[in-house]
């Protein structure tokens, strides 16, 4: 049943992408849609996220998927490299699960559920830096830890720039500060 919907499923689309004239034959087709895809999903997670202090969380998937589409490659650029049988499948695959992900996002979206969004974010953004390493081996591209890592320690800074005393002073901490209060 599955095999049945996928493939109706895969030709509905080849059908919408002919009647936009896209050549669906063209791998590269699949470079310039993800990264459409993926900058559509992070504005609209960037404007519900907007009105409030963003999470460590939330600013490490904006960063991420910043990261994945920092100098993105045209198509016809000559640092894209064409694709074996092997990376088509590859490709394929990326852009199936790409698209599971972005209507989870969708449904997410319609239920105010940010902290689903801001997973399936990241979620998304894995599937285009996948995308983008089958056309770009070479180009390095940062994992979300590495991103969550640094965005973590930025938020930890300015959380404590914000409320420097957020520790709890033990009674012995209080009555010294009394103490030296009370000789001033």
């Amino acid at each position: 049943m599955d095999r049945i919907r996928n493939g109706a499923g895969a030709r509905m689309n080849d059908d919408v992408m002919k009647s936009l004239e896209i050549d669906v034959h063209d791998q590269k087709t699949g470079l310039k849609i993800a990264a459409e895809r993926l900058s559509m999903v992070r504005y609209v997670f960037l404007v519900q996220i907007e009105d409030g202090i963003a999470s460590a969380e939330q600013r490490a998937s904006l960063e991420y998927a910043d990261a994945v589409l920092i100098g993105w490659p045209d198509v016809d650029s000559p640092e894209v490299a064409t694709l074996d049988e092997e990376q088509v499948r590859n490709l394929r695959q990326q852009m199936t699960l790409m698209e599971q992900y972005v209507e989870r996002f969708r449904e997410m979206e319609r239920e105010g559920d940010v902290d689903g969004m801001t997973d399936t974010l990241i979620r998304i953004t894995e599937r285009v830096a996948e995308v983008r390493r089958n056309f770009q081996p070479d180009f390095p591209l940062p994992t979300f830890a590495e991103i969550r890592r640094v965005v973590q320690d930025e938020w930890d800074e300015e959380m404590n720039a914000i409320d420097p005393q957020q520790d709890n002073p033990t009674a012995e901490q209080m009555e010294r500060e009394t103490e030296s209060e009370d000789r001033a």
